[in-house]
C-alpha cells in the first residue's frame, strides 16, 4: 500500500512538473520582444547602419514590442543578415526575458576596385560595395577587369602584413598579362612587381633596394623598378 502511495505522489508530481514546464513555455512563447541589442564585434568603423540591422532583424514591423516571439525564426533573421553583403558573419539569438540580440561581424575592405561601378575587395577575396556611412582608404585596383581575383588578394593581404608595404602602396595595376604594377604615396617611379608569387623575397628586394637608393639620394633619379627577376632588382632611370 505504501508503495502504491509512493508511485502515486511520483506520478501526480511528475505530471505537476510537465504541466508547469508546458505553461511557462507557452507563456513565455506569447510574450512580445521587449527590445534589440545589437553589437559589432569588429573594430571597423561602421560600413552599416545601426538602424539598417534593426530593420533586418524586425523586417517590416514599425515597433519591436508588436512583434510575438512564438512568430520569431531566428535562423531566417540570421540569414537576411548574412544576405547583406556588408556583414559577413552574424549570430542572433532570443534572450528570457525577451531581448532579441544580434552580433554582427562586418566584412574588411582590403582595396577599391575602380570601375562601374567602383567595389571594394574584402580579406575574402569577395566584392563588397561602397558604402553610403563610411569611406575607408585602401588600395585602388586599376586595370584588367579579368585580373586573377584570389592573387590580388593574396598579395593585398601580404601588403596589409608588412608595415613598410602598407604604408608605401596606394595602388595596384593589373595588366593583362597577370602581372602586376605596384603605385606608391611618396614616389613617383613605378613598381613592376610581376606574377603574385615569391612575395616575401620580392618585398625584402624591394626594401633594400630603397633604403640604398634613399641612403644615395637617388630615389627621384628612377622611372621603373622591377621585381620580376627573385634573385635582383632591375631599376631603370628615367
Amino acid at each position: 500500500m505504501k508503495r502504491s502511495l509512493g508511485v502515486i505522489k511520483y506520478i501526480a508530481l511528475a505530471v505537476l512538473m510537465v504541466f508547469l514546464f508546458s505553461f511557462t513555455n507557452k507563456r513565455n512563447a506569447q510574450r512580445n520582444i521587449t527590445k534589440l541589442d545589437v553589437s559589432f564585434i569588429d573594430e571597423n568603423n561602421p560600413f552599416i547602419t545601426l538602424e539598417t540591422v534593426n530593420k533586418l532583424l524586425i523586417q517590416s514591423q514599425e515597433k519591436v514590442t508588436s512583434i510575438n516571439k512564438e512568430t520569431l525564426v531566428l535562423n531566417e533573421i540570421e540569414q537576411r543578415l548574412l544576405d547583406n553583403p556588408m556583414i559577413r558573419d552574424a549570430q542572433v539569438f532570443m534572450s528570457i526575458d525577451g531581448v532579441l540580440g544580434a552580433k554582427i561581424e562586418q566584412r574588411t575592405p582590403i582595396a577599391r576596385v575602380v570601375g562601374s561601378p567602383d567595389f571594394y575587395l574584402d580579406t575574402d577575396g569577395k566584392k563588397m560595395p561602397l558604402s553610403s556611412v563610411y569611406t575607408t582608404r585602401v588600395p585602388l585596383i586599376m586595370g584588367n577587369s579579368k585580373m586573377d581575383v584570389d592573387k590580388v588578394t593574396e598579395l593585398l593581404l601580404k601588403i596589409n602584413d608588412d608595415p613598410f608595404m602598407k604604408s608605401s602602396v596606394v595602388g595596384l595595376r593589373a595588366q593583362n598579362n597577370g602581372e602586376i604594377v605596384l603605385e606608391l604615396r611618396k614616389d613617383s617611379f613605378k613598381v613592376l612587381f610581376g606574377k603574385v608569387e615569391a612575395i616575401e623575397k620580392k618585398f625584402q628586394n624591394f626594401k633594400a633596394f630603397y633604403k640604398k637608393a634613399k641612403q644615395d639620394n637617388t630615389l627621384q633619379t628612377y622611372g621603373l623598378v622591377n621585381l620580376k627577376f627573385n634573385s635582383q632588382v632591375v631599376a631603370t632611370k628615367r
